[in-house]
């Protein structure tokens, strides 16, 4: 990981490069709190999904996945079965709504949450959700501005720390802050299809009122760990640009 890399070698740690000051705490101190937070987060939902799957529903995931496709039309969607755990997914290139182990067979309330959640994507998709839209057309652009980036900010924070110019560190970080704005967009996409799950299991009456709200806690952790994912790459950005920051003023000097 990039930021364990930099912090280890060119972030701030006494003895290797650059000496640690006030820009370099705080920024540590974000990364640290985001860390904690998405630890948080992570935990709360395992202890939600755990709770929740061993609550049973009329329906497995499959089906509710079937029903809810159906119900809005989209009877070529196709619904498979993946392998692993929280390895949900739709799939836009081929339009599959893929279902990992714990949910395409399970017949419980958060297989059908998660089941929904991921069908909701499906309709964002058929309904030309810009949102969605906007992700998609970014990922190729994310995954190369992320990977090229990270190696142009390294060789640019070595550059910075022999006392030289901080431009090359500037655009590497203006490349990989693009996995930053990713994380960004995602949030409304994710919460839309949260949004969309939930309307449609409780109109369809596969719940009960009871069953509606723990479906809800899942979906609602489950948006959480982006949000996690939001606030921690936004904390490494902006300790890179904390350092930056110090280092030109330091070069101005």
């Amino acid at each position: 990981m990039i930021p364990t890399l930099l912090l280890s070698y060119y972030g701030g740690v006494p003895g290797y490069g650059m000496p640690v000051d006030r820009a370099s705490l705080i920024g540590i101190g974000l990364i640290v709190f985001a860390g904690v937070v998405g630890f948080i987060v992570q935990v709360g939902m395992k202890r939600c999904m755990q709770e929740y799957s061993a609550e049973p529903a009329g329906l497995t995931g499959e089906q509710i996945a079937r029903e809810m496709l159906d119900a809005h039309g989209l009877h070529d969607v196709q619904i498979t079965h993946v392998q692993g755990q929280l390895t949900d997914h739709y799939n836009p290139g081929t339009r599959t709504v893929n279902l990992s182990d714990s949910v395409y067979s399970q017949a419980s309330v958060a297989a059908a949450a998660v089941a929904a959640h991921e069908c909701g994507h499906a309709i964002q998709h058929a309904q030309a959700y810009p949102w969605l839209g906007m992700r998609s057309s970014m990922v190729p652009l994310v995954n190369i501005g992320t990977h090229l980036g990270q190696w142009i900010l390294i060789i640019g924070l070595i550059i910075a720390a022999a006392g030289n110019s901080t431009s090359v560190a500037w655009i590497g970080l203006a490349l990989f802050s693009m996995s930053t704005l990713f994380t960004f967009v995602t949030l409304p996409v994710e919460l839309d299809a949260s949004h969309r799950a939930l309307a449609w299991l409780r109109n369809s009456r596969h719940v009960s009122p009871a069953m509606h709200k723990h479906a809800s806690s899942a979906l609602r952790w489950a948006a959480m760990t982006y949000v996690a994912a939001a606030l921690s790459s936004i904390a490494v950005l902006v300790y890179y640009i904390l350092r930056l920051l110090a280092l030109s003023s330091r070069d101005r000097r």
